[in-house]
């Protein structure tokens, strides 16, 4: 067997009080991370939340303001921003301590994939953030400013833009986790790449409805979520069927190597055998050390069991008095015909 053969299993099995045990350790220090950004963003909530706000009122009417209806809202709003601004920053930390939950039920091949997919989960994630602060929230507010009819005044209430700014943000970033999602289906082959292509169609429809689930009710924000759903989707079909190919076929070269070595295993064991055999001395009260020294210059390789003979000066001395026993004999059977 192979060196990526032995290794490329998962690692010792836990019990299950033993995983509950990883479990709390992992969720406990999430939350202390997520403690201490939430205690060092509370003095600057009231900033993140003007930052926040700012795709809506650049596209409010001049005179006009957001509202807190709420008694406590103005208090709570920005309390509630800084932490989830807490559990957005923590994200890389959150998805490495899943990571490593998980690490444990991994083949070695598996495993190898962590790093990159934890690196591509947390940028899409950000990426998906940075997609809604910078290209949806303006085109969505700036279509419902110049929809709103006469007469009637926007008075956004704070808690309720937040919630939907929140919401948004998660939405996106969740969506544009598509291409590691799909890459991990290929390379642990839970699907097949053709199956893949064959489901495009329902991706894209899947995609459209679910952006109708998560979005406002407009077309804008709907079509912004599907298609870039849609395009991380053919990202991740595109490089996953690569990853696949590779592995294929480091795997053929794998198991072509192996089968090379075991056949020629006989010759090498059966050439070395007859080595010791030529250099086996004539009597039995030569030297053993010599032997021993004439056994390990021997050019082609050696048995595994004349290998391990070899290791210590005991060994060799009951498998030098195996041989001899094993040549008297023969000698014995040679007279006697």
């Amino acid at each position: 067997m192979s060196q990526t053969q032995q290794t490329d299993q998962p690692t010792t099995e836990m019990s299950l009080v033993q995983h509950l045990l990883e479990l709390r350790d992992r969720l406990v220090r999430a939350v202390l991370a997520i403690i201490v950004l939430f205690l060092c963003l509370f003095p600057f909530a009231n900033d993140l939340y003007t930052l926040v706000a700012e795709p809506l009122t650049r596209h409010l009417p001049a005179g006009s303001s957001m509202m807190a209806i709420g008694v406590i809202s103005p208090f709570l709003t920005p309390l509630k921003l800084a932490l989830i601004s807490a559990v957005f920053l923590s994200m890389p930390y959150l998805l490495y301590q899943l990571w490593g939950f998980i690490a444990p039920a991994l083949y070695q091949h598996e495993k190898q994939l962590a790093g990159p997919m934890l690196f591509a989960s947390t940028f899409l994630f950000y990426l998906g953030g940075a997609f809604v602060f910078y290209i949806v929230l303006p085109l969505v507010f700036k279509f419902m400013a110049g929809t709103t009819p006469d007469g009637v005044e926007i008075g956004t209430d704070i808690q309720l833009y937040l919630d939907f700014v929140i919401g948004m943000f998660f939405a996106f970033g969740l969506a544009f986790q598509v291409p590691v999602v799909t890459v991990l289906l290929l390379v642990t082959g839970m699907v097949d790449p053709e199956k893949m292509r064959h489901a495009r169609p329902y991706v894209i429809v899947g995609a459209f409805t679910i952006a109708a689930f998560i979005t406002p009710p407009d077309v804008i924000s709907q079509t912004l979520l599907a298609v870039p759903m849609w395009l991380m989707y053919e990202a991740g079909l595109w490089f996953g069927e690569r990853l696949v190919i590779r592995r294929r076929a480091e795997k053929a070269a794998r198991e072509s190597d192996t089968s090379a070595s075991e056949s020629s295993l006989p010759v090498t064991a059966a050439a070395s055998s007859v080595a010791a055999t030529d250099l086996l001395p004539d009597h039995p009260s030569s030297a053993v050390y010599d032997f021993k020294e004439s056994l390990l210059s021997i050019d082609p390789p050696k048995d595994p069991i004349v290998d391990n003979a070899l290791d210590t000066d005991e060994d060799f001395e009951r498998a030098f008095a195996q041989m001899e026993s094993e040549r008297r004999q023969l000698d014995e059977t040679n007279n006697k015909s």
